[in-house]
């Protein structure tokens, strides 16, 4: 059986769908594993035999994710609720004018009683925070800006 690509679209949407991070299917000789990257594109990695791209799933994601005058934003790989520190009176991870390291824990989103680790991909400055602590925040969303 080869795989279709609006099989494998369809598969994606559902991981998209339940924040999964990856979905493997088995049929005989054949597998696919479908996943989800934090970045929100949607790769397939399979048998030789069914090697084609699965084109992303938001490309509005993709458009947010280009640096602007304000910087590179950090943009929320789910839908949750923001917090800036790691515990309520803790002191925030960080503030505008903090300098940051890629690889740097910038914020929480809970999503499920789960709580995420959001961390900055580029070293720089943040100059704007554009979420409030505990507000809810949607996949994709600008949550600061680095510069």
């Amino acid at each position: 059986m080869k795989y279709e690509i609006e099989y494998i679209e369809k598969i994606a949407k559902i991981i998209t769908d339940n924040q999964l991070s990856e979905i493997v299917l088995e049929d005989g000789e054949q597998a696919i594993t479908v996943r989800r990257e934090i970045s929100g594109i949607v790769q397939q990695v399979a048998s030789p035999a069914v090697a084609a791209p699965v084109p992303a799933i938001n490309p509005v994601k993709e458009e947010k994710a280009q640096t602007s005058s304000k910087g590179t934003p950090i943009v929320s790989p789910m839908v949750g609720a923001f917090y800036a520190a790691p515990a309520p009176g803790a002191k925030p991870f960080v503030k505008v004018g903090d300098v940051v390291s890629a690889g740097q824990v910038v914020c929480i989103v809970e999503a499920m009683k789960l709580m995420n680790e959001i961390e900055s991909e580029v070293s720089g400055k943040i100059v704007e925070i554009c979420v409030e602590d505990g507000q809810s925040v949607e996949y994709g969303q600008v949550l600061m800006y680095v510069e």
